[in-house]
């Protein structure tokens, strides 16, 4: 999967679901009470994130590591923001450049709006660790937004279905995933005063990717519907089709104390059926070939 295009493709569809602030917000939303997962924010507070990564397909693993040192700052309109300067990346084991004045923007605040990674300036080497990390925030949002999550076992099941697409040339014709989002309160500890949030990433009951072809159909992974597809011309003229069931599980842990974000980790496999086919319309196919792509991330 086009990792870059398949996470601007995601994140550009929450729309209006729970990421309140892509989309304004009216006076009721802005005078909500505050939730568990309120942050609270202080001027010129500072943050540091240590990630890693393993990135696992059929033909390799990759990995990376990355610093991330933010400071929290106020705009022009008076709304908290937290500014991250990243450093220190490596690439399966080797150190990598990263551009010295790009700054990534993140916020919880309730009045800011989300800010997507600015990938052209950022260069490739961070094009992984900003997306992940603005994922987790992503996720943060739906919870703030939903103050039903207060007491662990709290949950809520929030549909969003898609299609995300991140077909985009190079041979691509086709590329969609379709993701709804269950989120729970996993725990709670007042002593700790930490909170514990799971999101799930899961297939819809019924994903809206687009199937040209009847095997796609039929279920990589028993009893769950494929929400997952790609479909690529080859330089030979052959066509490379494959269609998965994918799951994202986030797990995030808060301070109960200003709701800044303490570590958090991410899991996002993908189960593959691929073929190699003779025709655009993938019904002169080769046998199936089944693997899994893995993603594991970790903040602390």
């Amino acid at each position: 999967m086009k990792r870059t295009a398949a996470m601007l493709a995601f994140l550009a569809g929450l729309g209006c679901l729970g990421a309140y602030r892509a989309c304004g917000q009216n006076s009721a939303t802005e005078s909500r009470r505050a939730n568990l997962f309120t942050r609270h924010y202080q001027e010129r507070e500072r943050l540091s994130y240590h990630m890693k990564a393993t990135n696992k397909d059929r033909l390799k693993t990759m990995s990376y590591e990355a610093e991330a040192d933010g400071v929290v700052k106020k705009d022009t309109a008076g709304h908290y923001y937290e500014e991250y300067r990243w450093s220190q990346v490596i690439w399966d084991g080797q150190a990598a450049p990263v551009a010295p004045d790009f700054r990534q923007i993140l916020s919880l605040d309730p009045g800011s709006r989300p800010q997507l990674p600015d990938l052209q300036h950022a260069g490739s080497a961070l094009v992984g660790p900003t997306l992940d990390l603005f994922t987790f925030y992503t996720d943060l949002m739906m919870a703030l937004d939903r103050p039903s999550l207060n007491a662990a076992g709290d949950h809520v099941y929030v549909k969003l279905g898609g299609p995300n697409s991140w077909a985009a040339g190079e041979g691509l014709i086709l590329g969609e995933d379709s993701i709804d989002f269950d989120l729970t309160l996993k725990s709670v500890d007042p002593s700790a005063n930490i909170a514990t949030l799971l999101v799930r990433h899961l297939p819809p009951p019924q994903p809206k990717i687009h199937l040209p072809a009847a095997w796609m159909h039929i279920p990589v992974v028993g009893g769950a519907p494929n929400n997952w597809v790609e479909v690529g011309r080859t330089q030979d003229g052959k066509y490379v089709a494959r269609i998965g069931m994918e799951t994202f599980d986030d797990l995030i842990q808060i301070s109960l104390t200003d709701g800044h974000v303490l570590s958090a980790t991410m899991d996002n496999p993908v189960e593959v059926s691929e073929r190699e086919c003779d025709d655009r319309a993938l019904t002169a196919c080769g046998p199936s070939v089944r693997y899994q792509v893995r993603r594991q991330i970790a903040v602390q």
